[in-house]
Order: structure tokens, then C-alpha cells, then sequence
């Protein structure tokens, strides 16, 4: 009785020893004395105890690694790169697994390899690239990487899935003199901007002042007229009235001298009573006041002429 609870013992304990649990997402290589036996699949798993080994689980999930190193421009300008890097197993076929499984050593083999490829082919295409280039190049770069990692990531059994170049950066000093060059240009953007709209104020202020100098000069025109309209029928009314004084005069066979040396003198008190001088000088002597009055008798013969000559006309 003792014998067969020690033989059942055993059997579960084998038991237990032969059953394996592969994650969901992996693929368990099975080797025995070291050589490929079998894969197994995700779930619960049979192992023959001591035959069988599990060599290494292999993730078919996407993996991603990110990765940090610098190279080097063909005009020795040092530039830092911050690269993401996601991959994944190329397929599940026991092909590709095992390729995946036996290729390299280890995990740790597999990461320094991939490190280092990508590497050389961000160094190869930046060695043939100057400094001022090389941040207008990040797609062309991406793409140059791509181009040469993709096969070699093939013959592996991997898959790359994408590459981001997610910052690149130079040395501090040139940093430093990318920002002054910056900092420059908005300067003289701001000059710019600044000086253009300091023209369009003075163009503006310009064609202001230019449409206020010509509507001073209409309103001065048309003041000058309006003037010029006042005066000539003031003259008219005044040449109304001195030929209605001569007719009148001549009617009562009186001297028209009177009458104009009287409206003469009259002219003289509005100009003193009206006018804004303090002083009017006037030729009072003799010889002057006999001009005066020549050039009056003058006026009204004139006035008188032309008095009769519209009367003729109307009749």
C-alpha cells in the first residue's frame, strides 16, 4: 500500500514537472539535449520532464527601445540624436521563430546589434551632410535608416514597425549661435514690420494732410468768388446810385460836382467810422482836391454814358 501511494507521488510530481503555461502574446522554443524539438503554443502545455527543455519564450508582441547617440557632419559639427525605435517579430511561423530564437545568443546580444545598425547608417548619411543641413533632413534620414535596416532586420525574423527621430541637437556653442542668428532675424523682422508700419502712418498722414490742403484751397476758392461776387454788385449798386444822384441832378439843372463831393465825403466818414487802421492819410491840398475832383466828374460822365446807353438799348 505504502509502494503504491510512493508510485503515485511520483506520477503527480512528474505530472506536475511535465505541465507548462505559455503567455498569450509568446511562443515557447522546446529543445531537447539541446537541440530545436518543437514550439509551443500560448495557453497550457505537456513538456516531457528531463527530455525537453524550454530553450527561450519568444514575444510576438511590438517592442520598442529608445535609443540616444551623436554623430558627426562633414564639416565636424557634432549633432545629438534621441531616436524611438518600435519593432516586432516578423511573423509567427516556425521559421521565423527559430531564426528569432537561435540567431543570437541572447536578448542582450540581439538589443547591441540593432543598437549599433542603426547607428552606423544615422553616422554614414550625417557624415555626407553639413551642420546647416541636417535639421531640414529629418524625413531624409528616417528614410536613409529605414532603407538599411529594414532587411537586415529580416534576415533576423524581426519587422521594423517605425522610427522617430524624436530631437536633434548640436553642441552648446553652436546652440548658442543658432539662437543669436534667431534672435537677429526677429530683429530685423521687427525693424521691418516697425518701418513698414511707420510708412503706411506717414502715407496716410500725408494723403490726410493732402486732401485738408485741398479742401482749405475749395473753401478758399469759393470764398474768393463769393468775395468777388460781393464786391462787383456792391460797385453795381454804387454806380445805381450815383447815376440815379446825376439823373436827379440834372433834372434840377444842379452841378453833379456837388452831389459827388458830398458822396466823396461820405465814403471818407465810413471808412473812418468802419475801418480798423488808427491812421489814414489823404492828400489835402489844393491840387489834390481839384484831381480828386476831376477824377470824380470823370466817373459820373462815364456813368452817365453808360446810364444812357442801356436806356437807348431797353427802348
Amino acid at each position: 500500500m505504502e509502494g503504491l501511494l510512493v508510485i503515485g507521488f511520483i506520477l503527480f510530481f512528474i505530472l506536475l514537472l511535465s505541465l507548462r503555461t505559455v503567455a498569450q502574446g509568446t511562443v515557447a522554443v522546446v529543445t531537447s539535449f539541446g537541440k530545436y524539438r518543437r514550439l509551443m503554443s500560448p495557453g497550457l502545455n505537456i513538456k516531457i520532464p528531463i527530455l525537453e527543455t524550454i530553450h527561450r519564450r519568444i514575444s510576438v508582441q511590438n517592442r520598442s527601445v529608445e535609443l540616444e547617440f551623436q554623430a558627426i557632419t562633414i564639416d565636424q559639427a557634432n549633432v545629438q540624436f534621441k531616436t524611438m525605435l518600435l519593432y516586432s517579430v516578423l511573423d509567427q511561423r516556425e521559421e521565423t521563430i527559430l531564426n528569432v530564437a537561435f540567431k543570437f545568443v541572447d536578448e542582450r546580444n540581439f538589443m547591441q546589434a540593432l543598437i549599433r545598425t542603426v547607428e552606423g547608417a544615422v553616422r554614414s548619411f550625417v557624415a555626407t551632410k553639413r551642420q546647416s543641413e541636417i535639421l531640414s533632413l529629418r524625413r531624409e534620414i528616417i528614410d536613409h535608416v529605414k532603407d538599411q535596416l529594414d532587411n537586415t532586420l529580416e534576415s533576423w525574423g524581426y519587422h521594423l514597425i517605425d522610427l522617430q527621430m524624436n530631437d536633434i541637437t548640436f553642441d552648446q556653442i553652436i546652440m548658442d549661435s543658432m539662437a543669436k542668428v534667431v534672435s537677429s532675424n526677429n530683429l530685423k523682422a521687427a525693424a521691418e514690420n516697425e518701418g513698414q508700419a511707420l510708412l503706411i502712418t506717414k502715407t496716410k498722414q500725408a494723403e490726410a494732410d493732402g486732401n485738408a490742403i485741398k479742401i482749405s484751397a475749395t473753401a478758399e476758392k469759393e470764398a474768393a468768388q463769393m468775395r468777388g461776387q460781393g464786391i462787383a454788385l456792391f460797385r453795381q449798386e454804387v454806380a445805381k446810385g450815383m447815376s440815379e444822384a446825376i439823373k436827379e441832378m440834372d433834372s434840377a439843372d444842379a452841378d453833379a460836382s456837388v452831389i459827388l463831393f458830398s458822396m466823396w465825403n461820405e465814403t471818407l466818414r465810413h471808412i473812418a467810422e468802419n475801418g480798423k487802421g488808427n491812421v489814414m492819410f489823404f492828400d489835402g491840398s489844393t491840387e489834390g482836391m481839384h484831381k480828386t475832383m476831376r477824377e470824380l466828374l470823370a466817373m459820373s460822365q462815364g456813368t452817365m454814358f453808360e446810364g444812357s446807353r442801356k436806356h437807348n438799348q431797353s427802348q
